[in-house]
């Protein structure tokens, strides 16, 4: 999926942070990616929040440089390896993604989270509460672009530059790598998240979802240092 890239472990407890966005729900759809740039909302000034979303160079150290260039552009600053999908339990997940909310704007949404219920494919039913770090220049109304390693780099694809992934990334370009075994051939740094793809998430290919907003849990913002104040 086309994403702005210039503007673009075990169960853990629901630990809940303070602030939110406005209340929303509805139902949506889903997509899949992992482009390795910097998100958009690891940009200053796009919500407020404490913090815009962590980025990392190229060994996933933390970088201290908030305004550092995307390495979709020739730049430093990556997606941390660290944020990555993971299950909580057998029938909940936590993640990252891009987001387009009807109705909101990236200011409402950026470090928001959605509580998602999957309602098709192998994961129906389960549900997962993503963060949103990213915006989605080409997503639809009520859409939910899953990072998840393996999940084709779509447009821009800075994993070559982290990663030395081929130029299409691992798999398709778009949708990514089509079966487990195909996850062995990601950095290890970032394989965990490929494998979460079909085993918690059983291979479901861009199922339907009912969402609605919740409280970020600390794990999530643990690992974006990003909370919304608003």
């Amino acid at each position: 999926m086309v994403r702005f890239s210039t503007l673009a472990l075990g169960a853990l407890p629901m630990l809940l942070s303070v602030q939110q966005a406005a209340a929303v729900s509805g139902t949506g759809s889903t997509t899949r990616y992992w482009d390795c740039c910097k998100p958009s909302c690891a940009w200053t000034g796009k919500a407020a929040v404490t913090s815009p979303v962590k980025t990392c160079d190229a060994n996933n150290n933390v970088l201290t440089n908030v305004d550092a260039k995307s390495g979709c552009d020739g730049g430093v600053a990556f997606m941390c390896n660290n944020q990555i999908p993971w299950a909580v339990s057998d029938t909940l997940a936590y993640g990252y993604g891009a987001v387009r909310i009807t109705g909101q704007t990236e200011s409402d949404w950026c470090c928001a989270c959605y509580e998602l219920t999957f309602t098709s494919g192998p994961a129906s039913g389960k549900k997962m509460i993503l963060q949103a770090t990213n915006t989605g220049g080409d997503l639809g109304n009520n859409h939910f672009d899953i990072a998840m390693p393996g999940g084709g780099v779509g447009i821009f694809n800075g994993c070559t530059a982290q990663y030395g992934a081929p130029s299409d990334g691992w798999g398709q370009r778009y949708g990514g790598v089509s079966s487990r075994s195909e996850c062995d051939a990601l950095p290890a740094a970032i394989r965990a998240g490929c494998y979460w793809r079909f085993d918690w998430f059983g291979g479901s290919d861009n199922p339907t979802v009912s969402f609605q907003s919740v409280t970020c849990p600390a794990a999530l913002t643990a690992n974006t240092g990003c909370t919304r104040t608003s």
